[in-house]
């Protein structure tokens, strides 16, 4: 366990997420694995590996692709498709206080987070 956010080994944590998703490959492993690999160095990197899931049509239905796409856009200075993804994030989510989340960061895309991901 690392103490804060800003001391995790992400490096560690993407080799982890790469080692699961050969025993156990699901589309929430790779989805997981590109969350860290956008804390381990960057957005647009882990922006890819969300892209091919969607081209696959890998968690169709599910709100967690588009946030975590809207999120990475938004770290990309790319608010508008932000926007757009969170928005789809949140027509999918089916609980109602992770859709006020969503529906917050909708309204803000590219306003940095104060620790971590969210």
């Amino acid at each position: 366990m690392a103490p804060s956010v800003a001391a995790t080994d992400w490096e560690r944590v993407v080799a982890l997420y790469q080692a699961l998703g050969q025993l156990a490959p699901s589309p929430v492993v790779d989805l997981n694995r590109a969350v860290a690999v956008a804390m381990a160095t960057g957005p647009a990197e882990a922006l890819a590996i969300t892209d091919e899931l969607a081209a696959a049509g890998r968690l169709a239905g599910s709100h967690l692709l588009p946030g975590v796409r809207g999120e990475l856009l938004a770290r990309l200075g790319r608010n508008d498709e932000a926007r757009s993804e969170l928005g789809r994030a949140v027509a999918l989510c089916g609980n109602e206080r992770e859709r006020g989340v969503l529906r917050a960061q909708a309204g803000r895309p590219g306003r940095r987070r104060r620790r971590g991901w969210a």
